[in-house]
C-alpha cells in the first residue's frame, strides 16, 4: 500500500484514510512500515490502520518501531511510542529496530558538506533495512507476540568511526562534538543500542 501508484501498489493514504479499507480488503496480515516524520501525524496514520485492521478482521498487525522511543524523548520518538500504544488494540507483534544505515549516510553526507565535519559524540549501532525487513517477514509469518525481542546492527560504533568510514578517501577532518539536552544524555546513555540483539549481518561498511 503506498500513497502513489506503481507496479503491484494499492493506493491509500493513511493520514486521510482513503482507499484504507478497499487495500485491506480479505488482506490476513498486515506490516506496517509508513512513517509521516511527525510525530502527532503517525499517530494519526497508525490509529486509521488499526481502525481498518480490525474492520477487515485482519489476523496479525507487525508494526516496526525504534529502539529507544520509551526512554529517548523528542516529538518524533514521542509520537512512535504513542503509535505503539495504539497498535496494541489489535493482535499485533511490535518490532524496534535501530537506525538504518541509509540514515547515517543520510546526516553525514549533509555534514560533510564543510571541511570541518562536526559529528555528534555518540554512539550507534546501524542496521541495514534488508536484514529489518527479513525479520519483519519472520514475525509476520508466525503469531502475534506483542513485543518482539529489539533487533539492532552487528556493531555498536562510535558515530566519528562510522564518519571516517563514509568520508574514506576524501580529506575532511572530523571533529567529535557533545551535543546538550536530555535527549542526547539518553543516547550517550546509550539508551538507542540493543547489544545484546546484535542479529543484523549487514555492517555499515558493506552497505557503503
Amino acid at each position: 500500500m503506498s500513497r502513489r501508484p506503481g507496479p503491484g501498489h494499492v493506493v491509500a493514504d493513511l493520514v486521510t484514510g482513503s482507499g484504507v479499507d478497499a487495500a485491506l480488503d480479505g488482506v490476513d496480515t498486515v506490516i506496517n512500515c509508513a512513517t509521516t516524520l511527525r510525530g502527532k501525524r503517525d499517530v494519526t496514520a497508525t490509529k486509521t490502520l488499526v481502525d481498518a485492521v480490525r474492520r477487515a478482521g485482519c489476523r496479525h498487525l507487525v508494526h516496526v518501531s525504534i529502539v529507544g522511543v520509551d526512554r529517548i524523548r523528542f516529538g518524533y520518538y514521542n509520537g512512535k511510542l504513542a503509535s505503539e500504544e495504539v497498535v496494541r488494540a489489535v493482535p499485533h507483534t511490535i518490532l524496534r529496530a535501530t537506525q538504518f544505515h541509509d540514515l547515517l549516510r543520510r546526516v553525514f553526507s549533509g555534514l560533510a558538506k564543510l571541511p570541518l565535519v562536526l559529528v555528534p559524540d555518540l554512539r550507534f549501532q546501524p542496521v541495514d533495512v534488508r536484514d529489518v525487513a527479513a525479520r519483519l517477514v519472520e514475525l509476520a509469518l508466525g503469531d502475534p507476540i506483542g513485543r518482539a525481542p529489539d533487533f539492532g546492527g552487528p556493531e555498536v560504533r562510535e558515530a566519528a568511526d562510522l564518519a571516517r568510514s563514509y568520508l574514506a578517501g576524501r580529506r575532511r577532518r572530523i571533529v567529535p562534538i557533545r551535543l546538550p539536552g536530555k535527549a542526547f544524555r539518553a543516547y550517550r546513555a546509550g539508551f538507542n543500542l540493543t547489544p545484546e540483539h546484535a542479529d543484523g549481518r549487514i555492517t555499515f561498511e558493506e552497505y557503503l
